[in-house]
């Protein structure tokens, strides 16, 4: 027999941590170490080559270490010393127990459980795809800092986001690594016994045996529903083999095994939660699941869904209709038609929850979520506009500024994504305890004292790491294409640890259309003329990667990988390939200025670019998503929208050619007015004021204390309102609504008696009076409310409607003061009711007033949840 025809046998040989190192184990199975730094450093510590080549993976990297280096490490004073103080930090944060911030005003028996579709942590877990679930991994972060009772839900994937390359034509190339449970931070879930739970979902009246595995992250644990397991049939096991993969009957099934499973899984271990968040419409299902538990105890069908969406949040984070996840009728009712049976209802009933009058037919998972959910937010101000107005429908007599839909706007987990370097600093001059005070204004103003030497100094050696890491990859990446090494070192020119002088400006996120990866190219000569100046050379990075469905995206990657390729854009224009959460770690500290222009006002939020000011980066976007909320005109460079979203062509001209402008006036030359000290000190004032303006902002601390405080206790004051004495409230809500529904087509206001002058001296009262035909209403089941506000002089305000006045209002700063109506008496002979209303008028100047009437019920959620208005 040849070698070339032996039998290869395999066997792996575990090394053995020496007592010394024994809770380097427990590190490794706690998702602390993905935000702690020096944590992740003992790793790297033992072995950096090694640390690469599992991809930052803290379990994988035990599995695989020489038990040499682990023996010499147990030995070494240097080392130990280390990894004692990673030790203090980590049992000194797992001991405090004390809620902090906004978590304080929770009630000691609340619970948040939040479900999500994917995580995103660290490239050590591959679960996610993007922002979705990297936005999910850092809320889940916070609350773990905060110390929220708190209970996190998905989906285990077997193959996560697909790693990706890129060939010598610009091809995106797809594959997809298997997630092996005994390479990652993740434990079966076993009962007192030993023994593995499984839960069991219905699927099309099949029933599918769920595993679930356990993680911990800090203070909180995230369970992960998994249906590969031997019960199963080979269908059944490929349901959560990969993230957003297959096709609608995957995905409904996914979805499924979700909301309706985590929610058994809850059940089964006791779990209570007062507080249920849907982040993103794929877990919408929950809502079937609650409602059918709550009508197997007695409760009616409508008792039932206003018990469930009573302490019910729901986010959403995409700002166009198509990108709501949406099912064909008959699937759904192949897959989930027992519902029927469970909640008694009909067909029609139980698809009218995922779908509206007039819109598409399928069944909708945002229709869903809205209707199942009384607390709701898009991600972003200009989102939370852009979500009321997609979902006016729902209270269609309401303007959209008034609808329920709000908005919390993203921030990121700051010890995440900062840099080290930065973290040692703000140790030294905020002191340790900075981290605890991230939402504190007057904290990140003491960055404006740091020595703009000092500063730039930091900002350079953060980016020559990140150049290190750049130029590795793209050499390892170009040898591949077999490139000779003229050409290599003529693309790496500016690419340059040692010189990290250049302007850098970045590109890098997912590759999908309305981002417009490919507009800095929209005219090539201005792109030539401004990369070429070899006084101020300029290099533009890009990374990302397409969804492998989505053409046109790759489309857009291949464009700016042939450019790339061409003479006078060698080494200026750069591709680097197998963007994740480590590359994005590096590039988001280093970059000089990150580089976003969606088309307006296609962006949620966007968060990589607050990473970018955090570790001192300078934005240039758009101003879309999170963007205007921080632009002050001296943190950044904001480009205002093109208004011809009708003519795509001349939108993304006139985007372009402001970009252009911005870069070639104003970029460029700060950058480069470098004065005896080899620096800009322009420059380094305009990154303090980035950093100093979106740090105590943009940070999921804030974040999570506005969903505290607009969401989280509003929800769990309204559920136990609700669920008290049996839902006895609940079945009043619902009694309620159901009698406004059949009765307000027929109810009617009009004006009686009102001031027969319009000349008042300030402290004069006023009466109004009006009449309402309440069509067997009672008196309070109605608010009439009069709105006077300052009078609209300009010529622009004239054309708009009664709905949009509001929201005028607001973002004019114009005044506005409501007063409430109160009921008298019947009216004889007429049938209606008379109201009447008698103020002083608080405002001065030219006023003006309207008049309206609304359902009201103490009981409601919103003063407007019915979405019914009446106008005179």
């Amino acid at each position: 027999m040849t070698d070339m025809s032996a039998q290869e046998f395999n066997l792996e040989v575990t090394p053995k941590l020496p007592e010394p190192l024994k809770r380097l184990e427990e590190l490794a199975n706690d998702l602390w170490y993905s935000w702690n730094n020096p944590a992740r450093m003992l790793f790297e510590r033992l072995d950096d080559d090694l640390w690469i080549l599992v991809g930052h993976n803290p379990k994988l990297f035990l599995r695989n270490i020489e038990q040499t280096r682990l023996e010499k490490a147990a030995n070494d004073a240097l080392f130990l010393n280390a990894y004692h103080q990673v030790l203090s930090t980590y049992d000194t944060y797992c001991q405090t127990k004390e809620r902090r911030n906004g978590g304080s005003q929770l009630a000691d028996d609340d619970l948040i459980a939040y479900f999500c579709a994917e995580y995103g942590f660290h490239e050590s877990l591959p679960v996610y795809s993007g922002g979705l679930g990297i936005l999910a991994g850092d809320h889940c972060k916070t609350a773990s800092d905060m110390r929220l009772p708190f209970v996190a839900v998905g989906l285990f994937y077997h193959q996560g986001y697909f790693s990706q390359l890129i060939d010598a034509q610009g091809n995106q190339v797809v594959t997809y690594n298997v997630n092996d449970p005994q390479h990652l931070p993740i434990q079966a879930l076993e009962d007192e016994n030993g023994n593995e739970i499984l839960i069991g979902v219905n699927i099309a009246d099949q029933y599918v045996h769920v595993k679930v595995w356990k993680i911990r992250i800090g203070h909180i644990t995230l369970y992960l529903l998994d249906t590969n397991v031997p019960q199963n049939n080979p269908e059944h096991c490929a349901i959560t083999h990969q993230l957003y993969g297959g096709d609608e009957h995957t995905r409904i099934k996914q979805e499924i095994i979700l909301g309706i499973g985590g929610t058994r899984l809850l059940r089964r271990l006791g779990i209570a939660p007062t507080i249920w968040h849907i982040n993103e419409g794929h877990a919408a299902f929950m809502i079937l699941e609650r409602m059918r538990e709550l009508i197997a105890g007695g409760q009616s069908y409508e008792t039932a869904l206003e018990g469930v969406a009573g302490n019910t949040v729901f986010t959403t984070h995409t700002p166009v209709p198509a990108g709501h996840d949406h099912f064909p009728q008959d699937v759904v009712m192949h897959y989930l038609g027992y519902f029927c049976h469970e909640l008694r209802i009909s067909r029609e009933a139980l698809l009218a929850l995922g779908c509206w009058p007039h819109d598409p037919p399928d069944f909708n998972m945002t229709t869903l979520a809205i209707q199942g959910s009384r607390y709701m937010n898009g991600v972003s101000r200009i989102h939370g506009d852009v979500s009321s107005e997609i979902c006016r429908k729902f209270w269609p007599e309401l303007s959209p500024a008034e609808n329920p839909m709000r908005y919390i706007t993203n921030g990121v987990h700051v010890s995440s994504m900062l840099a080290r370097e930065w973290h040692d600093l703000f140790d030294n001059i905020l002191g340790v305890e900075w981290s605890h005070h991230q939402c504190d204004a007057a904290l990140w103003q003491r960055i404006e004292n740091i020595p703009d030497q000092q500063f730039w100094n930091v900002r350079q050696t953060v980016k020559s790491r990140m150049l290190t890491v750049i130029r590795e990859a793209l050499i390892s990446q170009h040898l591949r294409h077999q490139v000779s090494e003229t050409h290599l070192e003529r693309m790496l020119k500016f690419i340059d640890p040692n010189n990290p002088n250049i302007l850098t400006i970045c590109f890098a996120r997912r590759f999908a259309t309305y981002k417009r990866a490919t507009l800095l190219l929209k005219d090539k000569d201005k792109l030539r003329t401004l990369i070429n100046d070899i006084k101020r050379p300029v290099v533009f990075l890009f990374a990302g990667k397409a969804h492998p469905a989505d053409g046109p995206g790759q489309d857009l990657l291949r464009a700016i990988y042939e450019l790339s390729c061409e003479p006078d854009f060698i080494g200026k224009i750069l591709v680097v390939q197998g963007y994740d959460l480590g590359l994005s770690r590096r590039l988001v500290s280093g970059v000089d200025v990150w580089l976003n222009n969606p088309v307006y006002p296609q962006e949620a939020s966007g968060t990589s670019g607050m990473k970018v000011a955090l570790n001192g980066g300078i934005n240039l976007s758009i101003l879309d998503g999170w963007w205007p909320e921080s632009y002050d005109g001296e943190n950044g460079w904001g480009i205002k929208a093109s208004p011809h979203n009708d003519n795509v062509e001349q939108r993304d001209y006139e985007d372009a050619r402001s970009l252009y402008e911005v870069l070639q006036d104003e970029v460029i030359p700060l950058y480069y007015d470098q004065g005896k000290y080899g620096y800009s000190e322009g420059w380094v004032k305009k990154a303090k004021r980035s950093m100093v303006t979106i740090l105590p902002r943009f940070n999921t601390m804030r974040m999570l204390n506005d969903y505290l405080k607009t969401l989280y206790l509003p929800a769990s004051r309204q559920g136990r309102r609700l669920s008290g004495d049996n839902y006895a409230k609940a079945q009043t809500l619902a009694n309620w609504k159901g009698h406004i529904r059949s009765k307000w087509g027929g109810v009617q206001v009009r004006l009686v008696t009102a001031p027969d002058t319009q000349q008042f001296t300030y402290g004069e009262s006023i009466t109004i009076q009006v009449a309402v035909r309440l069509n067997d209403l009672q008196p309070n089941d109605v608010t009439i409310e009069l709105l006077l506000s300052r009078k609209i002089y300009h010529p622009e305000f004239l054309r708009v409607s009664q709905d949009e006045l509001q929201n005028i209002l607001n973002n004019e700063g114009i005044s506005m003061v409501s007063y409430k109506f109160t009921p008298e008496h019947p009216l004889h002979d007429s049938g209606e009711y008379l109201y009447s209303l008698t103020f002083k008028p608080e405002l001065c100047g030219g006023l003006s007033y309207r008049i309206r009437m609304f359902p009201y019920h103490e009981l409601l959620s919103d003063p407007h949840a019915m979405g019914m208005m009446r106008w005179i």
